[in-house]
């Protein structure tokens, strides 16, 4: 069955359209003329900004022109990431999605679900005859992924919306009504390097099949970080072996939980053998350590060409002693939201190589001062080991206002709808709501949408029937606002 053809036909031939379109965060150009076209195709008003956010605007269904106009609002970019024995080239293939019962994926790289069905459930609405709906402002932001650059961008007074539907949740039994800000956290410095004797082997260490995900979404499930486990097994290994460290490649992209990391490093030549052994070991027991949340998760080596140099003694000790430090994970739950995470980092990426020195991580929080709080706890012992620390990207969180009239709404349509309540949340995820009501501090938003599991790492799944559940709420909603 092709995936085009799912129900809401609509829907997913728009998504599977999209997802023929390459579109990485800060890359959108392509993309952004796919929904150009689209609009003049059907014949409807829009307007691109000078960051690259697209408006496009739709009149009422016959008999609604009276109504207020409803935004509905999505974002255009996608986390690309892949297995590493995938071959894929994001900037020039389409995704290979593939459905297996009730829910499609790719082939070894992430879907674009996230907010791919989002971006294509707009687009069938915009291209409806039979939806009764009010007038739609339909809103596609750029570079939601790497920095919210788009919505930071988007001028006030474009929109006339009171509402705003932001489609870009991942739980269906949900609707969102808050969310975490971000703040980027960098350190770089040089470090020196030393020759070492040709009495040693050169070593390369990866750390594979870890879990990965959103590392809002998913930080709080136990998964662990390649960036912060390969630094634990260089610790215990420098210790036991006295290795030494040529480079450390480790994560990716900010808002992915690191799934990889490799490490090459000098072992005296008498002692290799003992040393592989000991990678077996470790391998062991992280796979046994991990086996609820990373059952992949395995440790391999193998001897590499090496250059004679590796990083100096006394850096390197600073350096895995500094990682080490460098909070990971939930800094502080919400103290009135049960099962809400308050504040949180991501050590990201990790770079170590030719004298240079670069860590990047996420830090998120609902409230601002203990996120910055956090980033000041990050700071300071990456200051300590000698890196210059900025701080970059920093975003709101979204203010929840339980009160207001769209979030009682969906609410009733919810529990008529489907028999049950949604549970009305907050979400430790960044959305772009908290940016867009800066500039239009009188509008209602609320976020939800279908399941999607394993966002911005290969493992991205979307739910057939939960998209059909999610297409039902909202287009009741518009035949209702």
């Amino acid at each position: 069955m092709s995936i085009a053809t799912l129900a809401p036909e609509p829907l997913w031939q728009n998504f599977s359209d999209l997802n023929a379109v390459p579109r990485p965060s800060k890359k959108e150009e392509r993309v952004i003329r796919f929904i150009e076209e689209f609009a003049q195709k059907l014949g409807l008003e829009y307007s691109t900004d000078a960051v690259g956010n697209v408006l496009v605007k739709k009149p009422a269904s016959p008999g609604r022109e009276k109504q207020p106009a409803v935004a509905l609002q999505s974002h255009l970019d996608m986390v690309h990431q892949k297995n590493s024995g995938t071959q894929f080239d994001f900037e020039s293939e389409g995704i290979r999605m593939r459905l297996d019962g009730d829910w499609v994926s790719a082939d070894g790289t992430t879907l674009g679900a996230d907010n791919g069905i989002g971006v294509a459930a707009i687009m069938a609405i915009l291209a409806s005859k039979d939806l009764v709906h009010p007038p739609i402002e339909a809103l596609f932001t750029i570079d939601e992924e790497t920095g919210m650059t788009g919505a930071q961008g988007l001028a006030g007074g474009l929109m006339q919306a009171k509402v705003m539907l932001n489609l870009d949740t991942e739980d269906d039994s949900e609707l969102c009504i808050g969310c975490a800000g971000g703040l980027d956290v960098q350190a770089a410095c040089s470090y020196e390097e030393t020759e070492i004797s040709d009495e040693h082997d050169f070593v390369e260490v990866r750390l594979q099949g870890l879990t990965g995900g959103h590392s809002g979404m998913d930080i709080h499930k136990g998964r662990a970080n390649a960036n912060k486990l390969m630094n634990r097994f260089l610790y215990a290994a420098t210790l036991k072996f006295g290795l030494r460290i040529a480079s450390i490649d480790g994560g990716g992209l900010r808002n992915a939980i690191p799934r990889e990391s490799a490490a090459v490093v000098a072992i005296p030549r008498k002692r290799l053998e003992e040393f592989q052994a000991y990678v077996g070991e470790e391998s062991a027991s992280y796979s046994k350590e991990y086996q609820s949340t990373d059952p992949d998760c395995r440790l391999s080596s193998s001897v590499v060409a090496g250059s004679p140099k590796v990083m100096d003694r006394e850096f390197q000790t600073r350096l895995l002693c500094t990682v080490y430090a460098v909070n990971n994970g939930i800094y502080r739950m919400s103290p009135d939201v049960p099962g809400l995470v308050q504040t949180s980092n991501n050590l990201a990426r990790l770079l170590v190589k030719d004298g240079k020195f670069k860590l990047a991580c996420l830090t998120r929080g609902s409230v601002d001062s203990e996120k910055m709080d956090l980033a000041t706890a990050l700071r300071c012992p990456l200051e300590l080991m000698g890196a210059e620390v900025t701080f970059s990207g920093g975003y709101p969180g979204w203010t929840p206002r339980p009160e207001a009239g769209i979030v009682k709404l969906m609410s009733e349509i919810y529990g008529e709808i489907f028999g049950a309540e949604p549970r009305v949340t907050a979400c430790h995820a960044g959305l772009e709501c908290g940016i867009l009501g800066g500039n239009y501090p009188d509008m209602e938003m609320i976020s939800f949408g279908p399941n999607i599991h394993g966002a911005h790492s290969p493992d991205e799944k979307v739910q057939v029937s939960s998209v059909q559940k999610f297409w039902k709420l909202l287009t009741v909603t518009l035949s209702r606002l």
